[in-house]
């Protein structure tokens, strides 16, 4: 991909290094998230921080929301490398009876909710968003009432009833339409629940959303906002074969437009809104290794491959970034 942003340290002179605001957005993308945690942790290698010590606000939708609960709850991000490749078939598994059932249309989604759950459960355990060390917005759509839906450590803080568990928002935004049943969560309304699937499905690249909450609670524009990418599908699509497909073809491969065209749209937008302050890391992905539930020994290996290919390419933007955040950051566990 197209090195962007390569200024994104052209600062005033003299500006104060605690005025700056810094944001991270990581992109949704299923078990291919690995491959910004690698990146993620290629940058806490450098700057020797934890990520919520470097950001002031971590963003992300589906995959990209369980890494930024993750660091933000205050897992290093090699651990959370470790997830994807250790829990992956955890969470994207089913048994023979699934898949029959799968087959004859018994069952709604791809994959049982109890391995994603078990998983989560484990990794957050009863931390709330109130206990973010740094902010953290995470996306979901509520169905029932149609409308986005923002998980926010900052009106956790302010409001009892949003201090949802890291869990139940993990749960919520990674809940991809026909890969895992909507999630259900309590809550203080007449229906006395929420009901929400992925964020994706609305903003699989939340940096635009990032890029928003940040202005309302400063009212300036973001010093630096990293946004990386969980790797650009480039399978095609024959015209000859498409002309012809109906529903239940074209599910998946909607899903996957969805997804990456709504990345790249706020990928324009804030190369014209933010020049000099904003940088996209992505990768082009090989076409045997674009699915989001491919967690084969093989595929992982490839992802892993694509990111470290990434960082090589884009090494001098990840160092120009370390130097940018490592003097603002703060001590470890302060909350934004």
């Amino acid at each position: 991909m197209p090195a962007r942003g390569s200024d994104i340290f052209a600062l005033q002179s003299g500006r104060r290094w605690h005025s700056l605001y810094r944001i991270l957005s990581i992109d949704g993308g299923g078990i291919r998230g690995l491959i910004p945690a690698l990146v993620l942790a290629e940058l806490e290698r450098i700057t020797q921080t934890p990520c919520a010590s470097l950001f002031d606000l971590i963003a992300g939708s589906s995959t990209g929301g369980i890494l930024a609960l993750g660091l933000a709850k205050g897992y290093p991000a090699t651990e959370l490398a470790r997830l994807y490749e250790r829990e992956g078939p955890a969470i994207f598994g089913r048994s023979a009876e699934r898949r029959l059932l799968r087959l004859f249309r018994l069952a709604e989604g791809k994959y049982p909710a109890h391995g994603i759950e078990h998983v989560l459960d484990r990794y957050f355990g009863s931390t709330r968003l109130s206990e973010a060390r740094t902010d953290v917005l995470v996306t979901g759509y509520e169905i029932e009432h149609r409308t986005p839906f923002f998980f926010r450590s900052s009106r956790a803080r302010r409001d009892v009833a949003y201090d949802f568990l890291m869990k139940d928002a993990a749960r919520a935004t990674s809940a991809a339409p026909t890969y895992f049943e909507p999630a259900r969560l309590p809550a203080a309304n007449p229906a006395g629940y929420w009901a929400l699937i992925d964020g994706g499905v609305f903003a699989n690249n939340p940096a635009m959303c990032a890029y928003v909450d940040a202005k309302l609670a400063t009212a300036e524009e973001p010093a630096c906002l990293l946004s990386l990418g969980t790797g650009v599908v480039t399978r095609p699509i024959p015209y000859h074969r498409a002309r012809r497909w109906g529903i239940a073809r074209w599910a998946k491969p909607l899903l996957d437009i969805v997804f990456d065209g709504v990345s790249g749209t706020v990928d324009y937008q804030l190369n014209r809104l933010l020049p000099g302050r904003y940088l996209r890391l992505q990768t082009a992905l090989e076409p045997n290794g674009q699915s989001i539930d491919d967690t084969s020994a093989g595929n992982l290996r490839a992802l892993r491959a694509r990111a470290h290919k990434l960082i090589a390419n884009r090494l001098a933007d990840l160092e120009r970034v370390a130097r940018l955040l490592a003097p603002a950051a703060r001590a470890p566990g302060r909350a934004a």
